[in-house]
C-alpha cells in the first residue's frame, strides 16, 4: 500500500492497478533518465534528445510559473495532477509539505525519483475524486497546473468543471488559494495557426469544442464567471508568455506588455503549425486596443473563497 523512493512516500491506497493516463513508451525513457541522472544534467539531456515529451517533463523553465506566488515557507500544498513532477520540486523547495495526487503509478515513480532527496513530498496515486475523501487537513494552496481542462475526463458529473471547483474548494483553508494554469481557447497562437494542445486539431477551441469529451479550455470571461459561480470571487489573472508551459515572462493586469515585447511566437515544440499572419504585429495592434487579456495564450489564476476579504 506504501512505498518509499528515497525520502518520497508513495501511497497506493486508492490506486486502481491501471495507469489511467499515459504518454506511452516515452515514460519508460523518462523513468530511466531520472533514475540515473542528477537534475543538473536535465538540460544537457534535453538538448541531446531533442524530444518534446522529455523537454516538456524535465525542463526547469516549467517551474517559472510559480515565480509570482508569494510562498512564505510554512504552507501545506496540494498538487493535483502532479504528473512526472515538472513543478513538484519547485513547490517543495518553498513550502512545508506537498501532497501530490496523480492517476499514474509510473508518472508518480518518475516524480519520486527526481525528488528523492526532498523530505516533504507524499504522492497519492489514484483518481482525485476518490483520494480527496481521505483528506483530514485543509490546504493553504491547491494547484492545478495543466489539469483543470481535464475535469470532464476524471470527474463523474453532469457539471464536472463546477463540481471539481466545489470539491477543491472544500479542501481549502479559509484564507487559502487555488492556483490554476490553463490555456486560453482564444489564445493568439490558435488563430495564427497552432493546433489546439489537447485535441490536436486546428481551431477546435475557437469553434467551441463541438463533440469533444476529453479536454476543454476556456476564455478569461468564462473562467471568471465559473469562479464567481463557485464561490471563488477573489481572483487575480496573470498572463504567462509565450504560454504557461514555458513561461519566459508573466504579465498581469497591472503590468501588461508593451508594444514590441511579444515577439517570441514561432516556437511550437509539440506539433507542426501554420503561419497565417505575423503574431507579433497582431499583438502590437491588440495592445493598442487593450485586448491582450482576451488573446493571451495562457492564464495563471490565483483565486480564493468569497468569504475572505
Amino acid at each position: 500500500m506504501e512505498e518509499y523512493i528515497g525520502n518520497v512516500k508513495l501511497n497506493y491506497k486508492y490506486y486502481s492497478g491501471v495507469d489511467e493516463y499515459s504518454d506511452g513508451e516515452i515514460e519508460d525513457e523518462l523513468l530511466d533518465i531520472v533514475q540515473n541522472n542528477d537534475e543538473k544534467n536535465y538540460n544537457y539531456i534535453i538538448s541531446r534528445k531533442k524530444s518534446w515529451p522529455i523537454m516538456y517533463h524535465l525542463s526547469h523553465i516549467r517551474t517559472n510559473i510559480f515565480d509570482v506566488v508569494d510562498f512564505k515557507g510554512n504552507e501545506n500544498v496540494l498538487e493535483i495532477g502532479a504528473g512526472c513532477g515538472a513543478v513538484t520540486g519547485k513547490i517543495a523547495d518553498n513550502v512545508k509539505k506537498v501532497t501530490c495526487v496523480e492517476l499514474s503509478k509510473k508518472r508518480s515513480m518518475i516524480n519520486a525519483y527526481r525528488n528523492k532527496n526532498r523530505n516533504n513530498i507524499e504522492i497519492m496515486v489514484g483518481n482525485f475524486e476518490k483520494v480527496q475523501e481521505s483528506f483530514a487537513e485543509k490546504f493553504d494552496y491547491i494547484t492545478l497546473i495543466g489539469v483543470f481542462e481535464y475535469a470532464q475526463y476524471y470527474i463523474n458529473s453532469k457539471k464536472p468543471y463546477d463540481d471539481f471547483l466545489q470539491m477543491i474548494r472544500s479542501h481549502l483553508k479559509k484564507d487559502g488559494k487555488i492556483i490554476i494554469a490553463i490555456e486560453n481557447k482564444f489564445g493568439m497562437k490558435y488563430w495564427a495557426g497552432c493546433k489546439e494542445d489537447h485535441i490536436n486539431e486546428f481551431f477546435v477551441g475557437i469553434e467551441g469544442y463541438n463533440d469533444v469529451d476529453r479536454a476543454k479550455t476556456f476564455s478569461n470571461v468564462e473562467l471568471k464567471n465559473m469562479l464567481i459561480e463557485n464561490g471563488l470571487n477573489h481572483f487575480e489573472f496573470f498572463y504567462p508568455y509565450p504560454d504557461y508551459k514555458f513561461p519566459l515572462c508573466i504579465y498581469s493586469d497591472t503590468y501588461l506588455p508593451k508594444s514590441g515585447c511579444l515577439t517570441n511566437n514561432m516556437k511550437n515544440y509539440d506539433n507542426d503549425r501554420l503561419f497565417l499572419f505575423d503574431e507579433g504585429l497582431a499583438f502590437d495592434n491588440i495592445l493598442e486596443s487593450n485586448m491582450f487579456p482576451f488573446f493571451s495564450n495562457s492564464f495563471l489564476i490565483i483565486c480564493g473563497r468569497e468569504d475572505v476579504v
